[in-house]
């Protein structure tokens, strides 16, 4: 990448990431922030007052995660404005400024403006949720077009819904309004049209130690979420969810069809042409985290089907892995990473010490597990081309879920072969035993995402190796580069 250039520093300590003329996009180093701040340098000082009346948002929750970070790009590179909301527990604010600077490339050399982005640092737990999104929310009076509120206007509001939010001493000289005045009646309007939903836990793992965590935040937490989305009119939802849904049917080693889970019941056609039913449920979920995506899938699946005017989609990955061509957008999460790519990189970098393989002894061609890799900005163009759908009319109910896979499974020698190729480096492995909540075949069918998102996976296996090295070995020279002043 010309023009764009970045520099950190690698120390015990976290770093902090800074944007510079002169310096290469190989010296990255961990992001980090010491910062922990509301609203970034692009917002407007008038909350009321970000991008126009009548600027529409896509909000993106935990924005800045994996996943996320990468979906941001690809929406304002389809000129979206976005508005990232991320509480950076898993997550570094400088990849905000990573997401930025290639946006401003991008739009650089298409001589036009990158569309709006805003950043708030937030739990999407949080009450202040409430101010954001009415923040975001324009007042428009019933029988004239729209109008930008008064404050006076959003006191009326508010004391209608806070009655005594408005109470004054009336001995400090300021008097109480008179109670008497014809208020004109008000209409809020959302201005975010679409919500793309990041923000739960990941770890199998950590959710079989730790249910209460998954189950208070990724179940509790959307459902309150959603009941304040409805209460600003927002119903355009994607829901990030995941192949774990269909537990223990992923070791019938073939593709996983979205069928094989339904949450209300649904007739389709299997591959002879007969006509099937599926029923509610699934059988054989492996872990908290599988059973706290499921339960969300339901949840949504209930509220589309009371609600028509709903439009769920229910997004459910396969294993994501690679990152963005540059080498600066990637997989580097505060807590310690769980998926085998970020693993094997921690390898590369010598932060550990040794690859574990976990379960050498599955029916697969090697005796590791086969999984569906999905290159993750493939994975990101996914949730636009799902958000394109439903404005286009293409999702023919108002809850859908699809699989975002490749339709074809690697096995994890496989992929640490690809790696090592890549990087011109072995890779100290270790066979283990079987972690608790894994399967052994993990693979997507991906027909109805082909034909109703006209969505395909495009990215190879190669392609991830190849992203993900040129995104870790700049770490590693930042290491080799320090162990050498050392």
């Amino acid at each position: 990448m010309e023009g764009l250039s970045y520099s950190g520093t690698s120390s015990p300590c976290p770093s902090t990431f800074s944007l510079s003329a002169s310096a290469s996009p190989e010296a990255i180093s961990t992001p980090d922030t010491q910062r922990s701040l509301l609203f970034d340098d692009d917002v407007a000082a008038d909350p009321l007052d970000i991008g126009g009346g009548s600027t529409s948002f896509i909000m993106v929750v935990g924005g800045l995660g994996y996943i996320g970070s990468h979906t941001v790009l690809e929406l304002l590179k389809e000129d979206h404005n976005v508005l990232i909301v991320d509480d950076l527990s898993n997550s570094y604010e400088s990849v905000l400024h990573r997401i930025r600077a290639l946006a401003t490339e991008h739009f650089a050399t298409r001589d036009r403006p990158m569309p709006a982005l805003h950043f708030r640092q937030l739990d999407y737990r949080n009450p202040s949720m409430r101010s954001v999104l009415a923040e975001y929310s324009s007042y428009s009076n019933t029988s004239k077009p729209y109008v930008r509120p008064t404050n006076e206007d959003i006191a009326s509001i508010m004391s209608r819904r806070y009655p005594f939010s408005s109470l004054q001493r009336t001995d400090s000289g300021i008097g109480m309004g008179p109670e008497n005045v014809q208020e004109a009646p008000l209409h809020q309007l959302a201005r975010i049209s679409g919500v793309i939903h990041f923000a739960a836990y990941k770890s199998v793992e950590e959710s079989i130690r730790m249910p209460l965590k998954y189950y208070s935040n990724n179940v509790c937490g959307m459902v309150d979420f959603l009941s304040l989305l409805e209460e600003f009119g927002i119903k355009n939802f994607v829901f990030s969810s995941s192949a774990t849904v269909y537990g223990e049917g992923a070791n019938c080693g073939v593709p996983l069809r979205e069928e094989l889970c339904v949450h209300h019941p649904e007739t389709f056609h299997d591959d002879d042409g007969s006509k099937i039913q599926a029923l509610p449920g699934v059988m054989g979920l492996t872990s908290p985290y599988g059973r706290s995506k499921f339960m969300c899938e339901s949840i949504l699946a209930d509220i589309a089907h009371s609600d028509p005017s709903w439009s769920i989609t229910a997004l459910r990955y396969f294993n994501p892995v690679g990152c963005h061509e540059s080498g600066i957008l990637g997989e580097d999460p505060r807590q310690k990473p769980s998926n085998l790519i970020p693993v094997i990189a921690t390898v590369l970098t010598g932060t550990k010490p040794v690859l574990d393989i976990f379960g050498t002894d599955w029916n697969t061609p090697d005796g590791t597990a086969v999984r569906d890799f999905i290159h993750v900005v493939d994975l990101a163009r996914g949730h636009v081309a799902a958000l394109a759908a439903s404005a286009a009319g293409r999702i023919r109910s108002p809850f859908r879920a699809y699989n975002l896979g490749t339709g074809r499974g690697h096995t994890v020698r496989e992929v640490l072969e690809s790696l090592e190729s890549v990087a011109r480096r072995r890779i100290p492995v270790r066979e283990v035993g079987r972690r608790a909540g894994d399967v052994g075949f993990c693979v997507a069918e991906v027909r109805r995402a082909e034909t109703e998102l006209e969505w395909r996976a495009e990215k190879s296996l190669a392609n991830c190796s190849a992203d993900v090295w040129n995104f870790t070995k700049g770490r590693c020279e930042t290491q080799d580069v320090d162990e050498m002043l050392c």
